[in-house]
């Protein structure tokens, strides 16, 4: 609570970007900062997420990203992870065809430039994000009031909006709007470096997002449950909502990249990475091994096949 009251630095009230982004992100006490464990199948882990199944994980990115590239072309390119859990990059005990492999972590300086191939996984719906409620024909941002509890409430005045809100949605309609993940992505994109951009995430489109989804998007995760109270104890839970691949996309477009391509993850994989996946379904053939249930976890339409795509786009010299 201390870190939220300097963040609020004497004000009652702060937007829920800022109170998202101490309880994730402050050095102290921040939810990404801390040293537990966060990801896997531990009773003390809060979610799953692709890289669990390493290093199958890591082999189908591998593979997927050096056909983007052509094969014969990746050893020209540095591959790096943005946003790795702990320095843990996703190539790690991969055989791979890329130059080098390295990775950029919460918290560290990004620094991009020549052939590069940039990856994220779960990147972008971590962002802090801003919540907008429509009431009596305006829109109104929702805020958190620092008292002896926390609680929502609508901020008395709304910042500046970089994008324009529906005019026409319904009374009550609520929009948690990922900003500083667009910010992100168009930050990434505009550093010197040419190759390819590969982001995996669960986001919609605005369309979706600002007319297909009233209750917004977010969430919390802690234990491996998926939660609506998004202020109980602030830097011991996952807070986050869909990405809005519209406004990462237009990031791409704007700093000379390919027409971005969406797709499924499981497209994704089985377009790109169909060989390795043919070739080790075949030799696995029969076997119920973690590993061979890891592969059906990141591919069938019923696991993460579906539930998470992958954006994709090249910017090459």
């Amino acid at each position: 609570m201390a870190a939220l009251r300097s963040r609020a630095a004497g004000r009652a009230a702060v937007s829920f970007e800022t109170f998202m982004d101490v309880a994730l992100y402050d050095p102290g006490v921040g939810y990404y900062r801390g040293p537990g464990t966060r990801i896997g199948y531990s009773p003390g882990a809060d979610f799953l997420t692709a890289t669990s199944s390493a290093p199958l994980f890591g082999r189908l990115v591998a593979e997927a990203c050096a056909a983007l590239l052509s094969p014969a072309d990746a050893g020209r390119f540095e591959f790096v992870e943005v946003g790795a859990e702990r320095g843990a990059c996703v190539l790690d005990g991969v055989a791979h065809a890329f130059r080098s492999a390295r990775t950029a972590g919460i918290g560290q300086e990004l620094r991009l430039e020549g052939p590069t191939v940039v990856f994220s996984n779960e990147l972008f719906d971590a962002q802090p994000f801003r919540r907008f409620r429509r009431r009596q024909g305006r829109w109104r941002e929702i805020g958190v009031i620092i008292g002896p509890q926390l609680a929502m409430a609508e901020l008395e005045t709304m910042a500046p909006l970089p994008f324009e809100l529906p005019a026409d949605a319904p009374e009550g309609y609520l929009i948690d709007a990922p900003f500083l993940a667009a910010a992100l992505c168009g930050a990434i994109a505009r550093q010197p470096w040419t190759g390819l951009f590969l982001a995996l995430d669960y986001g919609k489109t605005w369309e979706e997002l600002s007319r297909h989804a009233p209750n917004g998007t977010a969430r919390s995760y802690r234990m491996h449950v998926q939660g609506s109270d998004l202020l109980e104890s602030p830097g011991a839970q996952d807070l986050t909502c869909h990405v809005c691949w519209d406004w990462l996309s237009s990031g791409l477009r704007s700093a000379g990249f390919d027409e971005p391509t969406l797709e499924s993850q499981e497209s994704f994989f089985t377009l790109r990475a169909g060989d390795f996946i043919g070739s080790y379904a075949a030799a696995h053939a029969g076997d119920r091994s973690r590993e061979k249930l890891s592969l059906l976890q990141l591919l069938h339409p019923a696991n993460l096949g579906q539930s998470f795509q992958a954006l994709w786009s090249r910017r090459i010299a």
